[in-house]
């Protein structure tokens, strides 16, 4: 076997491989022997067919299968053995055709296009200048928060008319001339709030007590064809005929009361005697705002450092066309294949393409490593942040360590979650290395900077 390389420029290299039948002979017999030894064939006992007989039927393909194997083992050996900084994978040449006779016993060839990383160098020092933004807490987000303790703890209570957040629950049946229909629709478990009806609806419903028997049109006073439908317990295709007088009788009227302030409620937010007064539930919540707006500082800032390491990247060669024709190669999507597409999604791909060499760059001048208890605080950290999006600002550390060993049962979220710890770990010393000053900024503000950068 013999390997040539040719630099056609300092980013494309069309790589041969010259493979004569010595090289891969050895393994095509053993496949042969192999082959034989499990034969099952007619008229031959298992392992006893005739070599010349397996030859005759096998050899091509098997010998087809050792070449791409002793091809595909050796352009891998000399790529690791060169250390070359390749980018997706070798491809077919495009200019030059591999030539592969098995009937001959001249050499084999192959070409291949192969891609590599522009040699550069990221260096983030007291030069480079960033901004951490600290985010302060106001009063609306603290009585936002507490708003959601408080509804998410309230129960409901029995009520003797209607109000607007009100459920009204009831019968509802089909009337014809005034009267309940023979056979027509009837729903013993209606349910609706005058909170989602037309203004229409709203003026015979509210102040409506238990008892109150009310004629109405639903397709007046629902709004939606589903809601109509789930009103009257029919199909949907069935509401278009639905369009007349119906009679609600009112049987019961539940409204919603948020919790209190008090001991109870802390002790189902944050559990037993962990908070025992509402200034110490006020702090809590604070501290756990706090740390979800940290959390969005620390974003920020990485997509500041991130921004800045692109810019410098950005007058760097890279083998574009290359890499749109590996990422056609390669589309599981073929609708996402097309050039029209590609040259769509190219530059975003290009762009995380040179921050992910920057990140190894970064990573190894750091010595950042990841180990499994990094994965776990950062799964209890994605844990809270989810929770914290439905009103739940602290989880139970046994929850939020459960969650995140979850996640690390799942082989993409760990791919996932190494790249962001990753990430963590070289803000931390990008922080450590270059000129940083911090900026008071309220939530209003610093969603206004995010948002008008995004554009």
């Amino acid at each position: 076997m013999n390997i040539e390389r040719k630099n056609i420029d300092e980013v494309n290299i069309l790589l041969t491989m010259e493979v004569e039948k010595a090289d891969y002979q050895p393994a095509v017999e053993k496949a042969l022997k192999d082959y034989r030894k499990k034969a099952n064939m007619p008229g031959f006992r298992p392992g006893c067919v005739p070599m010349s007989y397996i030859k005759k039927l096998y050899g091509k393909a098997l010998e087809a299968e050792e070449i791409n194997k002793f091809v595909g083992e050796n352009l891998y050996k000399y790529i690791q053995d060169n250390k070359l900084a390749v980018l997706g994978e070798p491809l077919p040449s495009e200019v030059e055709k591999s030539v592969a006779d098995l009937d001959s016993d001249k050499p084999a060839k192959f070409f291949f296009d192969i891609a590599v990383a522009p040699e550069f160098k990221v260096e983030l020092n007291g030069r480079n200048s960033f901004t951490q933004y600290q985010i302060t807490v106001d009063d609306k987000m603290l009585n936002d928060a507490i708003k959601q303790y408080t509804s998410r703890f309230g129960h409901y209570d029995k009520g003797e008319k209607a109000e607007e957040n009100d459920l009204v629950k009831g019968v509802v049946v089909e009337l014809e001339n005034g009267a309940e229909k023979e056979g027509g629709v009837k729903n013993e478990g209606a349910i609706l709030s005058p909170k989602y009806i037309s203004e229409e609806g709203k003026k015979l419903f509210l102040g409506a007590a238990v008892g109150a028997q009310i004629t109405f049109n639903p397709k007046k006073v629902l709004e939606q064809d589903a809601e109509v439908a789930a009103f009257l317990k029919i199909n949907k295709e069935d509401v278009a005929v639905a369009d007349k007088d119906y009679l609600f009788t009112i049987n019961e009227i539940s409204r919603y009361v948020e919790a209190e302030l008090n001991q109870d409620l802390f002790d189902k937010a944050f559990g037993k005697d962990v908070v025992k007064s509402e200034a110490e539930f006020k702090s809590k919540l604070e501290a756990d705002i706090k740390d979800t707006l940290e959390a969005d500082s620390e974003f920020k800032l990485l997509s500041d450092v991130r921004a800045a390491v692109l810019k410098k990247m950005e007058d760097l060669k890279f083998p574009e066309a290359f890499l749109k024709r590996w990422l056609k190669a390669t589309a599981k999507d073929k609708k996402e294949a097309t050039d029209e597409e590609i040259e769509k999604q190219f530059p975003e791909m290009l762009e995380g393409l040179k921050w992910q060499l920057a990140k190894d760059q970064l990573a190894k001048a750091n010595d950042v490593k990841v180990e499994e208890k990094d994965l776990v605080e950062f799964g209890k950290k994605v844990a809270r942040a989810q929770f914290a999006q439905y009103g739940m600002m602290s989880v139970p550390e046994d929850v939020a360590e459960n969650y995140a060993h979850d996640m690390l049962k799942d082989k993409n979220a760990v791919r996932n979650m190494v790249d962001r710890v990753i990430e963590e770990k070289i803000l931390a010393a990008v922080k450590g290395a270059v000129k940083l000053s911090t900026k008071q900024i309220s939530v209003e503000e610093f969603q206004k900077l995010v948002s008008e950068e995004a554009k």
